[in-house]
């Protein structure tokens, strides 16, 4: 349980507090909140995105748009040891049932939200069509602590979660990548990106591994990783994410081709493992060089976001509450019965059909990717205000998850 705690309060305690800290300042003082949040760093940045190659670069989208690269970039790292290392959440048979029922976790509050959205009559429907992928996020870290809580560590339905959780954040960047440009698409400009990261790896990861093959002291891998460490990687990260900016993708999501090139461990031992704090490999390494600046990072993000004045409270953020509260219980349940039983994929030993809905009602805590959803999917005004208010408010689900838990009379199970 120190793992996962520390591992909350390492990435959410900060962006908690900074989304208190929005909350009140934005409705004491609202016009000191935005004039900050749209405070200018530099007029004239060359950093692309405009016509003439030059952008206004605030305070927003510093941090929104270049610095939250590396929170998904940690997230990235997770998804991809999950589905390349032996012992991978995500690999195998095992995962199956979790990745049908992620499925179901997408499809639902997308379904719930636009649903409502059209019998609440057409102006609604255009109004808040756009935000259909904020319900779908499901944030790892609280969903886990939360599970834990109502399962208890050693129940199967706590691992089940955790790779739901991890598909879904998959699924949540390619949801950004695609459906979310951030100005109009060059994809040509995406040859960049995959130029750095080809680059980057044959340089920095298999041309000295193919030159130590037969030498078992490997120099040149040992030269690379002690001399040079990441600072390949961040060179090519940064012109990946200015390709990304280029293509009209989110920039945000600009480091991810880099991700896999870098070298990692032979075998996966988990998120939360209390194992992976000790491995020396570059990818891990990276992860740890960024935790600290990715603290600073989220509290940011959540000063600059969640600073939405209650007045605000609208239409969206009910649809959002209801795709999440609704839509991600009834989603999952369906989908992960139709994978356990008619597709005879099954469950883990120990869970029964009704955890399926318990697991639900925790993977509806959107919070930190529906923050950022809201934050892309409508311009700044009341509708994106009013949905961003509906990724606060889905932490009710960790209180909804305790009673339903205590209803379908969950059996906690130490670890």
């Amino acid at each position: 349980m120190y793992r996962v705690w520390n591992f909350v309060t390492n990435y959410s305690l900060l962006l908690i507090f900074g989304a208190i800290s929005a909350l009140l300042w934005a409705n004491v003082n609202p016009d000191s909140y935005h004039h900050f949040v749209h405070f200018v760093i530099w007029e004239n940045a060359p950093i692309g995105g405009l016509h003439d190659g030059h952008r206004t670069l605030t305070l927003h989208y510093l941090v929104n748009d270049m610095l939250m690269a590396f929170f998904f970039a940690i997230a990235a790292k997770e998804v991809w040891e999950a589905v390349i290392l032996d012992n991978g959440s995500l690999r195998g048979k095992k995962a199956a049932t979790p990745l049908v029922a992620t499925a179901g976790g997408m499809f639902g509050p997308i379904v719930v939200y636009l649903g409502i959205a059209y019998f609440l009559g057409s102006d609604t429907y255009s109004a808040v069509a756009n935000g259909w992928a904020i319900p779908t996020a499901t944030d790892i870290a609280f969903s886990y602590l939360v599970g834990r809580m109502v399962f208890g560590a050693g129940h199967p339905a706590v691992r089940f979660l955790l790779l739901l959780a991890i598909a879904d954040d998959a699924a949540g960047l390619i949801i950004l990548a695609i459906f979310y440009p951030s100005g109009a698409l060059a994809p040509e400009w995406l040859l960049l990106s995959l130029g750095a990261a080809v680059a980057v790896f044959v340089l920095c990861n298999w041309l000295p591994r193919k030159l130590d093959a037969h030498n078992q002291v490997r120099p040149r891998s040992t030269w690379v990783a002690t001399h040079l460490n990441v600072w390949p990687y961040l060179l090519a990260g940064c012109v990946s994410w200015y390709g990304f900016q280029e293509a009209g993708i989110h920039p945000a999501l600009g480091l991810l081709p880099i991700v896999p090139t870098l070298p990692h461990a032979d075998r996966a031992f988990g998120l939360f493992s209390e194992a992976e704090q000790y491995l020396t490999d570059l990818l891990n390494q990276a992860e740890h060089l960024l935790k600290h600046p990715v603290e600073v990072v989220l509290f940011f993000f959540g000063l600059l976001n969640a600073g939405v004045e209650f007045i605000a409270i609208g239409e969206a953020t009910w649809l959002v509450l209801a795709g999440l509260l609704i839509g991600k219980p009834m989603g999952i349940m369906l989908m992960g019965w139709l994978a356990a039983y008619p597709m005879k994929l099954g469950l883990p030993a120990g869970m029964r059909t009704s955890d399926l809905f318990v697991v639900g009602c925790v993977a509806a805590i959107g919070f930190t990717v529906s923050l950022f959803v809201a934050s892309v999917a409508f311009p700044a005004g009341l509708v994106q205000d009013a949905a961003k208010m509906g990724a606060l408010f889905s932490f009710a689900a960790a209180g909804i998850s305790l009673v339903v838990a205590k209803l379908t009379r969950v059996q906690k199970q130490p670890g």
